[in-house]
Order: structure tokens, then C-alpha cells, then sequence
């Protein structure tokens, strides 16, 4: 069974479901670059008309529309894929790193892995409640560079949530982190 969730961002809902969507983490999908994307179900959903954006996780999925989407028309043809695939499928959505077009070098440094383990372990977690993720991109100079994904992207909201906690958590937890910005 699917769960649809509203969330802050008025132009993206998450679809929860009882089995496992992701085996390899939280990756986002955007219609600008539907070329790179090799799983055949997520392009399936950048096609329909108004989505530009699919974030997938563990056991949600976030879909953001544009403004002239109509969700009354999306959400059932989004219901209605993921019920169909897990009917035919029993394995998740994605299970390759391969079927994944967001790569990124990670740094190895001491300050960069705190920095990650304080958001898997506190700011995802509240993030992904409102269908969204947050992933790490740099570190320089005091600078972290995040990217606020799925449900997160273009919220209203967003800005708040990323100046406010997740600076200063991280500033708090973290000498060298100076400021917080998104990508």
C-alpha cells in the first residue's frame, strides 16, 4: 500500500510504501538530465507531464511538479507505477550504483566526516520526514556546501531550515565550520 504525505513545499508530495524502494541510499532524479538516467522506472516518471523531479529514498519516494502539474492527475499515475512495479518486482527500485546518476569524489578528512555523520545522524532524519534529503558537497575555507534535494528543492522554507539548524548545528558540533550553503 502507498501513503502520500503533503509536505512544506506546496509543489511536492511524498509516497511512502511498505517495501523497500532504494537498496543503495537517497538519490535525486531531475528531468533536466533524464538522458544520464538509466532506470527505466524513473524515467517512466520524469515523463509524465508536469514532474521534474524524483527523489528516491529507502521506503519513500519524493515527486516534485512544476507549476503547471496537476496533482489530481499525477497522483494517481504515481500510486498506480508504484503499485504496478512492486506487483512485477520484488526487488527495490534501485539497487545498482550504476542506475544512478549522482556521483560526487568525496573528501576523506577528519572534519568532512563529522560533518557527514552529524547529518545522516541528525539532519536527514528531519528532512526526510518532509519528503526531502540534504547531501554533503564540500568543505573549504569554513564553507560547507550542501544540496538540498527531493521535497527540500526550491521550499519555501528551505532557506530557513538550512541558515538556521543546520548552521548552527553544525557550528556547534564543529570548530572549523564557519557557514552553511546551499549548492
Amino acid at each position: 500500500m502507498i501513503q502520500v504525505e503533503t509536505t512544506p513545499n506546496p509543489n511536492s508530495l511524498k509516497f511512502i510504501s511498505e517495501k523497500q524502494i532504494s537498496s543503495i541510499g537517497t538519490q535525486e532524479f531531475q528531468k533536466v538530465n533524464i538522458e544520464k538516467i538509466h532506470n527505466i522506472f524513473i524515467k517512466n516518471l520524469l515523463h509524465l507531464e508536469g514532474v521534474e523531479l524524483v527523489l528516491v529514498s529507502d521506503n519513500f519516494l519524493s515527486v516534485k511538479k512544476n507549476e503547471n502539474g496537476n496533482w489530481d492527475s499525477l497522483k494517481p499515475s504515481i500510486i498506480s507505477s508504484l503499485n504496478d512495479y512492486f506487483q512485477n518486482n520484488q526487488k527495490p527500485i534501485l539497487t545498482d550504483m550504476i542506475e544512478s546518476d549522482a556521483k560526487f569524489k568525496k573528501q576523506n578528512d577528519d572534519v568532512v566526516k563529522q560533518i557527514e555523520e552529524i547529518l545522516e545522524s541528525k539532519v536527514k532524519p528531519a528532512v526526510a520526514k518532509d519528503g526531502g534529503n540534504i547531501k554533503f558537497v564540500s568543505f573549504k575555507d569554513g564553507v560547507v556546501k550542501v544540496e538540498l534535494q527531493g521535497s527540500c528543492s526550491g521550499c519555501p522554507s528551505s532557506l530557513m531550515t538550512l541558515k538556521q539548524g543546520v548552521k548552527n548545528l553544525l557550528c556547534h558540533y564543529i570548530k572549523e565550520v564557519k557557514s552553511v550553503e546551499a549548492k
